[in-house]
């Protein structure tokens, strides 16, 4: 099976127009035009039933303590975690293709809708956990929303979509299901699997 991004290069770096967020030009950072990008897979195996699609940040912090911070920086050195950006179970196994903001078109305050689509159901993605407090944008993150990592993180983050073929038409899973719960119910039902990278670094110094 072959996944392909036609939006960006593998190991290339993330067009701003399928990111989150964008340098302001003053050091820091606002919301980007957040579209999802256009996917495309063949040469699946022939007993696929469903497909499902999985993108997450590799170079979260661990620590927020320097994160957004005026006059600090987020040191390269710093442990780093899984962060969720494209929980998409369940897809069609008659679906090889998602265009180009099939799945987001813009910053939707307070999360874009979990459940059924026509391509698959969604689960939610890490946002969900970042904007929990802020009145304005607390929600369930459903569906894709792009990088927006730290406008000061010394380090340029790795974003991996990983396409996995499998042997059932439906996981299960409904309600605000995480990526982790995804990968879990996905364990003994993978057929094949295929992933694409691209990177991505608001922060002008950072590196990889």
């Amino acid at each position: 099976m072959k996944l392909t991004i036609l939006s960006f290069d593998n190991d290339g770096p993330i067009p701003t127009k399928f990111a989150m967020g964008i340098p302001n030009g003053s050091g820091q950072a606002t919301f980007a035009p957040n579209r999802s990008p256009h996917i495309r897979w063949t040469d699946a195996p022939k007993e696929t039933k469903s497909f499902a699609l999985i993108c997450h940040d590799a170079d979260a912090p661990t620590v927020g303590d320097d994160v957004n911070q005026p006059g600090r920086t987020v040191p390269y050195d710093l442990p780093r975690a899984d962060f969720y950006h494209w929980v998409l179970v369940d897809i069609p196994a008659d679906i090889n293709e998602l265009p180009a903001g099939i799945d987001s078109d813009g910053v939707t305050p307070k999360g874009k809708e979990v459940g059924k689509t026509p391509y698959g159901v969604r689960g939610i993605n890490s946002y969900t956990s970042w904007f929990a407090g802020d009145p304005n944008m607390e929600g369930n993150y459903g569906g894709y929303d792009g990088p927006f990592p730290p406008w000061n993180d010394e380090r340029v983050h790795r974003y991996y979509f990983t396409l996995y073929a499998l042997d059932v038409a439906s996981l299960n899973l409904s309600g605000a299901f995480t990526g982790d719960e995804a990968l879990a119910a996905m364990q003994g039902h993978v057929l094949a699997q295929d992933g694409w990278m691209g990177t991505y670094a608001i922060y002008a110094n950072a590196r990889p």
